[in-house]
């Protein structure tokens, strides 16, 4: 009879490593998905900006050149569709290329009811450039 009451011991100091492990894949996914989601909005949206050609210059010089205001409105225009997800955003053009950076929240679903660890931000930057056919090998 000495071992009654050692089931309820490993209970109660297993179960909040348990919890903290499955806490640390569901929530580990969540961020993970996040950051690929990100990456996929800038990725998209410098590519929408890097095809705002400058015909007039194309036709001048022969060459590429990207331009930055309709550039920026593209990009954030396309961001604008994911308004829901995106909570912040930084889009920027030069002649050259496209630069955008996402930034979305993650809520965490089961490490969210312990203390400190609330939301947190993932980031992700994409570069776009236009290219044609004359630049491909």
């Amino acid at each position: 009879m000495r071992d009654r009451g050692s089931v309820s011991l490993y209970v109660v100091l297993f179960t909040p490593a348990v919890l903290l492990l499955a806490g640390l894949l569901v929530d580990g996914g969540l961020a993970i998905h996040a950051r690929q989601r990100a990456a996929d909005m800038a990725e998209q949206a410098a590519r929408a900006g890097a095809n705002e050609i400058d015909t007039a210059a194309l036709r001048e010089t022969g060459k590429p050149v990207i331009d930055p205001g309709r550039a920026r409105a593209a990009a954030c225009d396309l961001l604008s569709a994911y308004d829901a997800d995106v909570t912040g955003a930084n889009c920027d053009a030069t002649e050259e290329e496209v630069a955008v950076t996402v930034e979305i929240t993650v809520r965490p679903q089961l490490l969210g009811i312990i203390p400190g660890f609330g939301e947190f931000t993932m980031t992700s930057s994409a570069t776009a450039h236009p290219v044609t056919g004359a630049d491909t090998p």
